[in-house]
């Protein structure tokens, strides 16, 4: 049965709401617009006189798929080369969704967004829709074909399985920019004691190349350890600008809600490195330079007016 404009129109109207579920679901921009595309297939094909309820019909529709896209993406990621993190999103991003309240904006940080991965496929989509988009327990049991009840259970552990013992401090602009460039300042001074204080005791350095760029394929963990390896990572070299094409300028930018370097060379963003920034200190830095995952970074680059970059030619 062909779309009328009215269910085009609703179907769109969805868009924006889906594209943020799937997003925290699958930890991947391109992986969610899929899954939202594959969405939109089925409710064309739909015998959309028997939808009562397209919000639900629709939101069903997306987390199975994603739940099937779950099952299948931890048997690429255990093919994948070295450590796989999710794909960062700066500031503004309508994918990024919902944000007002601390629970909506913590379950998109890409601290949260690591640990998600540890989930089952059915704790992961109940968190997300709970914590994340309000829905209550009955709405997600139906939505899964689950018992309220079995759903309560499951929300439960996977807070249990999420939750931390640090605060994350909440950031603006301001602070953000001051926060890098300390960060920045200390990794580039050579003084491996002046990081080590801006760390917690027990910081780790996780980086995502994908194989395709040269980067750390195992995590280093403790402070000692990250600052050395920091100190080393962002010392420019010859063979490291060779390697880029350039000296990329560096800014300070808030990223999935959090403090964040980014490294742009041209007009193309070619690394992100995303601070948790607890009470303690820093706890983790995420590093991404896979390119297949800086690509909606570099997009949503190129629309907005950076500022001023921290350091004009690296």
């Amino acid at each position: 049965m062909p779309l009328s404009l009215d269910e085009v129109e609703l179907f769109e109207h969805s868009r924006a709401r889906l594209e943020a579920i799937a997003y925290r679901l699958l930890g991947s921009a391109s992986d969610a617009e899929d899954a939202v595309q594959d969405t939109f297939l089925r409710w064309q094909a739909a015998d959309r006189r028997h939808v009562q309820t397209p919000e639900a019909w629709l939101t069903k529709v997306l987390t199975n798929l994603c739940l099937n896209q779950l099952t299948s993406a931890r048997a690429r990621r255990e093919r994948y080369v070295g450590t796989w993190l999710p794909e960062p999103l700066l500031t503004g991003d309508p994918m990024l969704g919902p944000v007002d309240t601390a629970e909506q904006r913590e379950s998109v940080s890409m601290a949260v967004l690591v640990l998600l991965e540890r989930l089952s496929a059915n704790e992961r989509v109940v968190y997300v829709l709970r914590a994340a988009f309000g829905y209550s327990h009955g709405e997600i049991a139906e939505f899964l074909d689950l018992t309220e009840s079995n759903c309560q259970q499951i929300y439960r552990r996977a807070k249990q399985h999420i939750s931390t013992d640090r605060v994350r401090t909440e950031v603006d602009a301001t602070s953000t920019r001051k926060i890098v460039e300390e960060f920045l300042a200390a990794a580039t001074s050579g003084q491996v004691r002046r990081l080590v204080e801006l760390l917690t005791t027990d910081a780790t350095s996780v980086g995502d190349g994908g194989g395709k760029i040269p980067a750390r394929t195992t995590p280093v963990a403790g402070a000692l350890a990250v600052a050395r390896f920091l100190r080393g990572l962002l010392v420019p070299t010859k063979a490291k600008r060779d390697r880029i094409g350039g000296r990329p300028a560096v800014y300070a930018d808030v990223v999935n809600g959090g403090p964040a370097v980014v490294v742009v060379n041209g007009d193309r963003v070619v690394a992100v490195m995303s601070l948790q920034v607890t009470g303690e200190g820093i706890a983790a830095i995420h590093i991404q330079v896979n390119p297949d995952k800086l690509v909606r970074a570099t997009h949503r680059w190129s629309a907005v007016e950076p500022g001023e970059p921290l350091i004009e030619a690296w």
